[in-house]
């Protein structure tokens, strides 16, 4: 009986704070995609993977030029010249291979050194609501959450885009 009482009185606090307490979602994506810098900083990444895939496409080019000019041309060389030009078309090949991978990880970086200030920006804004507003818990929609209860949770997107604009 005594353990039962003092279930009861642990379990009665918990019971008040969860019927007290304010939760609220956030379309993250949505804000991210409306700000002007993250606009910009997608316009570069696209253009420095533009020139990325054009510089690949160039040497792609120049790879298929010398093996068909290796492939006319094989039965008249000697071996030594043979040998030469595949060896030629290997190094290119594996040139290429490598600027492939530079190139990849070169976008990579570049894409987090422009949108970690930015996600940096909403996480600082979204704390901002959660702490003015006495929110619990502020949850990511963008995420693919199954299902958000409207009249348990806030949708908070609007107020966090407020609180973007303060922190200019």
């Amino acid at each position: 009986m005594k353990k039962l009482v003092l279930m009861l009185l642990l379990c009665a606090p918990l019971t008040l704070f969860a019927q007290n307490a304010k939760f609220g979602h956030v379309d993250a994506q949505a804000i991210m995609q409306s700000l002007p810098e993250f606009i910009k900083a997608r316009g570069e990444l696209e253009a420095q993977s533009k020139q990325y895939e054009n510089d690949m496409k160039a040497m792609q080019d120049e790879i298929q030029k010398k093996s068909d000019e290796y492939d006319r041309t094989k039965s008249t060389m000697n071996e030594t010249k043979r040998q030469e030009t595949e060896a030629s078309l290997q190094q290119l090949f594996q040139k290429y291979q490598q600027a492939l991978q530079d190139n990849q990880q070169a976008l990579q970086k570049a894409q987090q050194e422009k949108m970690q200030p930015i996600m940096t920006k909403i996480m600082t804004a979204i704390k901002n609501v959660g702490k003015n507003g006495g929110y619990v818990y502020i949850m990511d929609v963008s995420g693919g959450i199954p299902y958000i209860s409207d009249t348990l949770s806030k949708d908070v997107t609007a107020d966090v885009k407020a609180e973007m604009n303060k922190l200019k």
